[in-house]
């Protein structure tokens, strides 16, 4: 019997979850990764532009707060937040609600139908209060669709909650066609003239502004200290060990899916009540997906949505500015707008993970026959 050796290549690197980063570590991590994103952003700006990178994160900040923008963001902020607060429950029970979009847009549709058909035939208060039980109501209905068939069938919940984005835009679409028979794609404040939020103080969007405030605490009570939110964390953990202990699964998955759908009608009702008083298939302009990332990147807490909702807007809408003010194309944002978040995304795996290189490459092994 001979001996041989037999080579065998173990990987060059393996990536293993962290346990050991404190909270100090992480926010210096993130804050570098910010900074990073900026000079890149810079540096590509100067490639297009050959203007001061200084003067580009100046025009950063002001597209967000500038003078007469501060409000508008903060505004802004509320609303992706709402969304992001929505999709929170659904996807700390990992239910894919891919939806969301969709769900805000029902909630549009059925505040605008109410403003359009009742609006000067009966007092604006109890039109608003029709107009928040029909948004409310339709964005639950529209949650509780793809729930019922996961939670009865099994089906596939990602693909059910995209496919009910575009039966939303369809209904609008022929609300359009039959409130304006111009042919716009707009119904706007000329047709949509009562029914609008009050201002507070003299000032627009406060009162969606502390709405979205007050939800923002009475979630994070209600997924951290009831009964509820425990149940959608067992859940979301093992389906099993959740049946095992009693707890009715489909019930859950149900129940919060017309949660998440009520807020998101919510969302939809600020929008249209208390923002542009008008409705169009765009309106609901991508956050149902931002809400996504939003929730992820603060690991499904409210009280930390509140900073990433921040970034993230801050971003958007200085961004936008850049493009706007150097006559740059309009995609030019969205393309700095990448560069930054994946900056941030990319911190966020090395703040969970960290990458273990193997500095012996080649082992022996022996082998008898």
């Amino acid at each position: 019997m001979k001996n041989k050796s037999k080579r065998t290549h173990e990987p060059l690197f393996h990536i293993s979850k962290r346990t050991d980063v404190s909270l100090k570590t992480g926010i210096i991590i993130r804050i570098v990764a910010i900074i990073l994103a900026l000079i890149v952003c810079g540096i590509v700006t100067k490639i297009f532009t050959g203007d001061n990178p200084i003067s580009i994160y100046k025009t950063i900040f002001d597209g967000a707060f500038g003078k007469g923008r501060t409000l508008v963001t903060i505004h802004e902020i509320a609303i992706l937040l709402c969304v992001s607060l929505a999709v929170t429950p659904a996807f700390r029970m990992k239910f894919w609600n891919i939806g969301a979009e969709g769900q805000v847009l029902i909630g549009c549709l059925s505040t605008a139908m109410c403003m359009f058909y009742l609006g000067g035939k009966i007092p604006d208060g109890l039109l608003m209060l029709i107009m928040a039980i029909f948004a409310i109501v339709s964005g639950i209905i529209w949650g509780i669709i793809p729930a019922f068939f996961k939670a009865q069938w099994g089906t596939n919940e990602t693909l059910f909650t995209l496919m009910m984005n575009y039966v939303a835009i369809q209904l609008i679409e022929y609300f359009l066609k039959i409130a304006d028979k111009s042919g716009s794609n707009v119904v706007g404040p000329d047709l949509l003239t009562h029914g609008w939020f009050p201002t507070l103080f003299g000032t627009n969007y406060l009162l969606n502004i502390l709405i979205v405030a007050v939800l923002t605490v009475v979630l994070y009570i209600y997924l951290k200290y009831s009964k509820h939110g425990y149940e959608i964390s067992v859940v979301g953990e093992s389906e099993n060990t959740a049946r095992y202990i009693g707890i009715n699964v489909k019930k859950v998955i149900i129940r919060t899916m017309a949660l998440s759908g009520a807020i998101c009608g919510l969302a939809g009702l600020l929008l249209v009540g208390g923002a542009s008083h008008s409705i169009d298939s765009n309106l609901a302009d991508g956050r149902g997906f931002t809400a996504i990332m939003v929730s992820w990147l603060a690991k499904f807490n409210p009280f930390t949505m509140i900073l990433t909702t921040l970034l993230i807007v801050f971003l958007e809408r200085g961004a936008d500015e850049v493009s706007s003010k150097f006559g740059l194309n309009s995609d030019f944002a969205q393309i700095l707008t990448g560069i930054i978040l994946f900056f941030i995304i990319g911190c966020e795996f090395f703040i969970n993970y960290k990458i273990n290189f193997n500095h012996k490459k080649r082992a022996q092994v022996k082998e008898e026959k």
